[in-house]
């Protein structure tokens, strides 16, 4: 978004921040969302809280096993996932157990 909403100012930009965080809630999705992941089965869906960040969060996929239990608090790492094949080229942030 292109304003801030703790101070509400549109002068803003970006900063590198470490992925790492933790997780804060989730939910585990069984129906796809679009016919073309049909054949995806279930996947999680995680918050996770920026310490290094302000403790603002941020949603993305969690990796691995669908059905593995999720701990409230557990680590986790941004992964990267690059499209540059895409027009336009794009990158997805997803998070891995750590």
């Amino acid at each position: 978004e292109w304003i801030c909403h703790h101070c509400h100012s549109d002068d803003v930009t970006f900063v590198d921040v470490a992925p790492e965080g933790v997780i804060y809630s989730y939910e585990r999705v069984w129906h796809p969302v679009h016919p073309a992941l049909s054949d995806q089965g279930a996947y999680v869906v995680v918050l996770v809280e920026l310490p290094d960040a302000g403790n603002i969060r941020m949603v993305g996929n969690l990796l691995g096993d669908a059905e593995a239990d999720v701990t409230i608090g557990g680590g986790v790492r941004g992964v990267f996932e690059h499209h540059e094949d895409a027009d336009p080229a794009f990158t997805l942030l997803q998070w891995e157990r750590v």
